[in-house]
């Protein structure tokens, strides 16, 4: 098998520029802070095979893909037995990685948003994430308070990350072209280690608030019953996209039960 046919029910576009393949893995930061790395998704190895070429990390693929899975045992060899055939959403890591990992892919497009909710669940295990994402999904994360596109992943992905944006990538880049451009950006850990409120509180908050945008917060928190006299509330006639991170704290440490 020379070749691996994209399929599109699996979202895949192939990255085929070596150059954006080398700069995307060289995006990678480890520093000492970990000394593994999980690709997902890696079809047929343009970035896999850079990964593996780097001695200060040991890299493993997650792909669910069979003829990518049977692709990569065939011609990159140097992965042995670091090939999980599974569904990075459903697949439990622990077994594999009992300290930090980072994450890199050429992420696909159609499920990139639950990678990075299931980042928020292995966050204290994940202190580096670099991938490709539809540019405008890209720019809703990186982006701070106060833009349109600013949304529930903005916020609850920069409470715990700091998010760079590091490049556009055009569609001509990859086998099929997508019909939109791609972007490429780094997550790293910050420091916290609590936010300091019921943190599943905060999540539903931040979504309760961001599903009827248009609303105000006011209106969108009606289903929350807020402590009588509390101080230190941002103003509830604003929007969603207004607030940063710690006024959704101060609004979470401001409900009752």
């Amino acid at each position: 098998m020379e070749f691996v046919r994209p399929k599109k029910f699996l979202g895949q576009h192939f990255l085929k520029d070596e150059a954006i393949a080398l700069k995307i893995v060289q995006s990678l930061r480890p520093e000492g802070v970990y000394d593994k790395v999980l690709e997902i998704g890696p079809g047929m190895g343009v970035l896999t095979k850079y990964l593996v070429e780097d001695n200060s990390y040991e890299t493993t693929v997650i792909e669910l893909d069979r003829d990518s899975v049977a692709w990569l045992k065939k011609n990159l060899p140097a992965l042995k037995d670091r090939i999980i055939e599974a569904d990075f959403l459903e697949a439990d890591l622990s077994g594999r990685f009992k300290g930090s990992f980072a994450i890199i892919g050429n992420f696909p497009y159609n499920i990139s948003s639950q990678i990075l909710f299931r980042l928020l669940d292995l966050r204290d295990q994940v202190p580096e994430l670099v991938g490709m994402f539809q540019k405008e999904v890209a720019e809703r994360i990186a982006c701070p308070p106060g833009s349109k596109t600013y949304g529930i992943l903005s916020v609850l992905l920069q409470a715990y990350y700091n998010i760079e944006y590091l490049f556009t990538v055009h569609e001509n880049v990859f086998v099929p072209p997508p019909k939109v451009k791609s972007a490429v950006i780094r997550l790293k850990r910050n420091t916290t280690t609590s936010l300091g409120c019921d943190e599943i509180l905060f999540r539903k908050v931040v979504k309760a608030a961001f599903n009827q945008r248009r609303k105000t917060l006011r209106n969108s928190l009606k289903q929350f019953r807020f402590k009588p006299d509390v101080k230190g509330l941002p103003d509830m006639g604003l929007r969603a996209e207004r607030l940063s991170v710690k006024e959704f704290v101060d609004l979470t440490n401001g409900i009752e039960g």
